[in-house]
């Protein structure tokens, strides 16, 4: 809308005072503010409304219109009530300034004002950006949807963002909030609202019909819901079906590239000869000469799509060459440090899971000479996390440690060796509503440090000593004996 436009609000009233030479600014938003310096709060093109409250002697007037003339407003409405019209003084600093000043008659309240006016600039707005979003779903030519989040917030004002369920920003600026996963994950219905560091954050699914959650698309508005227009949550539905048939344009080219990718992978399992294999790798993409990492998963119920749809997510956007065997999705990727990026993925979609689990195996990096081998240690360690209570992810490190020793002891001496040594503290914690078992962990886990120990459980180290001790008279076994901790240590890692 142009300052032009806002004198022709018959029952508001407004009356030029100066800038009839800039009556062509456009006008992104109406605010309100009453602080003498409101530069920060300002980003340009605000129509700002003020009362005057600022004002405690002439020179006021020139420090704060010069704070909006350097902001980049396009105008400014005073109201009259508090001096019974508008001084000469800050009439002089707008004309000095070039920033156009309107008046607003004493009847007319500032709610009044604003209401109305950001009514019709959402709707106007609104309008055009739909027309736009239509535009877009036509059209789509792989320019992505960070055109339209930077339209979004360039004339409504709000920031948004679109991520996957693991966190991965998909579209948006950096960073995202830092809960809207894992709020999505766990949403009983949406609009969600999430509030951190003081600001109101709104999720929606891109579509809520798309099961499982875990695969879907999330879009936060860091704005609340229940404080929009009916126009800005036609506007925000707009941008759901236009992300849900991105989303669907994406499935579908990474579903043409898996043919490629599966017959690969199938090749790999079955021992293929080395030439044909450099054929099929260069057909995916992979360069033959490079070192590779393979790793597999396994989803609970999840379909064998779900699953395979699952890992390529899990992976962030790495080029990956991915097929399904045995229900057991399985990727080849480039060497690098992938690891930690995937344990927290699997962590952040633990929430949004139910009843399933996440079990991931990640190989050692290895050539194209050792891709067979790669694929079975992926496969054999991602068995070895599905023994896990909760999602696991089992890489080369744990591997080489007592996983793999452990993964052949069988379960019923397992069973009773870790039965033998912590029964009588698990028996302890029940009756007396005690925390052995977790002093014990944490204790462990601290390499026998009595200072760390005691700052992670939040207690005097006097206090750890007593329960250290109440272990030991428990189990019969001395914690500064080695041995002894080993036992422990494995015995845990039964549990």
């Amino acid at each position: 809308m142009r300052l032009r436009s806002v004198l022709t609000f018959a029952d508001l009233g407004f009356e030029l005072v100066t800038g009839d030479a800039d009556l062509d600014r456009e006008v992104r938003w109406v605010v309100t503010t009453d602080l003498l310096d409101p530069s920060r709060y300002l980003s340009g093109g605000e129509l700002v409304v003020t009362g005057m409250h600022w004002r405690h002697e002439p020179s006021d007037s020139d420090t704060f219109v010069h704070a909006l003339a350097t902001a980049g407003v396009a105008g400014m409405l005073a109201g009259q009530a508090r001096y019974g019209g508008i001084p000469d003084d800050v009439v002089r600093a707008c004309r000095r300034h070039g920033v156009p000043l309107l008046r607003v008659p004493e009847r007319v309240s500032f709610s009044a004002v604003v209401e109305q006016l950001n009514r019709e600039l959402s709707t106007g707005h609104a309008g055009g950006l739909t027309a736009m979003l239509d535009r877009h779903r036509r059209h789509i030519a792989g320019n992505g949807l960070t055109p339209v989040l930077d339209l979004l917030h360039r004339d409504l004002g709000i920031r948004c963002w679109i991520m996957s369920a693991t966190g991965r920003v998909v579209a948006g600026p950096q960073p995202p909030p830092h809960g809207a996963a894992a709020a999505f994950l766990t949403a009983r219905g949406f609009p969600a609202v999430l509030r951190e560091d003081e600001i109101s954050y709104s999720i929606v699914a891109a579509d809520e019909k798309h099961t499982p959650r875990v695969l879907d698309w999330l879009l936060v508005f860091a704005a609340d819901f229940s404080d929009w227009s009916a126009e800005r949550r036609a506007l925000a539905g707009e941008l759901c079906a236009l992300v849900a048939s991105e989303r669907e344009r994406q499935d579908e080219r990474l579903g043409a590239e898996n043919r490629v990718a599966q017959r690969l992978i199938k090749l790999i399992v079955a021992d293929t000869e080395p030439e044909q294999l450099i054929s099929a790798l260069e057909l995916t993409g992979l360069r033959p000469g490079g070192s590779y990492v393979a790793v597999a998963l396994t989803a609970g119920t999840l379909r064998e799509d779900h699953t395979l749809a699952l890992l390529i997510d899990l992976l962030d956007g790495q080029h990956a060459v991915a097929g399904v065997i045995d229900r057991t999705a399985i990727a080849l990727i480039p060497a690098g440090e992938v690891d930690a990026d995937i344990r927290r993925a699997v962590a952040a979609l633990a929430p949004g899971l139910g009843e399933d689990r996440i079990c991931v195996g990640i190989s050692a990096e290895t050539d194209r000479t050792g891709l067979r081998a790669a694929v079975e240690e992926a496969r054999y360690a991602c068995g070895l996390a599905a023994h896990a209570a909760v999602s696991c992810v089992i890489g080369q490190h744990e591997l080489a440690t007592r996983t793999m020793l452990l993964a052949g002891v069988p379960e019923l001496i397992g069973r009773k060796f870790r039965t033998r040594l912590l029964e009588p503290l698990l028996t302890y914690d029940r009756e007396h509503h005690a925390d052995l078992v977790l002093t014990l962990r944490t204790f462990l886990d601290e390499s026998g440090s009595w200072a760390r120990c005691a700052n992670l459980m939040f207690v005097h180290v006097n206090t750890l000593r007593y329960r250290i001790a109440r272990i030991e008279e428990l189990t019969g076994r001395d914690l500064s004996r080695f041995e002894d901790r080993v036992d422990f240590y494995l015995a845990l890692s039964l549990s």
